[in-house]
């Protein structure tokens, strides 16, 4: 499948999770829905990984392995934080606010892994950050 049809699937999906949780946390703390809600994640992955015999051990101490565990304490906090966000605020402001990651990232790529700023892009990211302030602030 190319990227593009992944990409499209992870939106679909992505999209439901905001929504989801927010009634989850309705009524159940927003640390138990990201323990549930993630550890499936964790059993899915784990799945993946077993049905197509990727191996994980050689991987733990790589060179670039220290990115993976960096990545996944950035992770950990972000999601921890945006879960807590839903539970105490409205799904059309707090996604909004999360959502300027791709903004954020776009950034970070363009200053720290040397990746082109185009005027397009600069466009792209002064209207999504205009689309954001539009959103989510009441």
């Amino acid at each position: 499948m190319s990227y593009l049809l992944w990409a499209l699937l992870a939106l679909l999906a992505y999209s439901l999770v905001a929504p989801l949780a927010k009634v989850a946390t309705g009524e159940i703390p927003s640390t138990v829905v990201l323990l549930i809600s993630n550890g499936i994640l964790v059993l899915v992955a784990t799945g993946v990984v077993v049905a197509t015999d990727t191996p994980v051990v050689q991987y733990l101490s790589h060179d670039r392995s220290l990115y993976a565990y960096a990545a996944g304490l950035a992770l950990a906090v972000g999601i921890l934080a945006y879960y807590r966000a839903l539970s105490a605020g409205p799904v059309s402001v707090v996604v909004p606010i999360f959502g300027l990651f791709i903004v954020t990232s776009s950034v970070i790529g363009i200053v720290a892994l040397d990746e082109s700023l185009t005027a397009r892009t600069g466009l792209g990211i002064a209207l999504a950050v205009g689309a954001v302030y539009l959103t989510a602030v009441e």
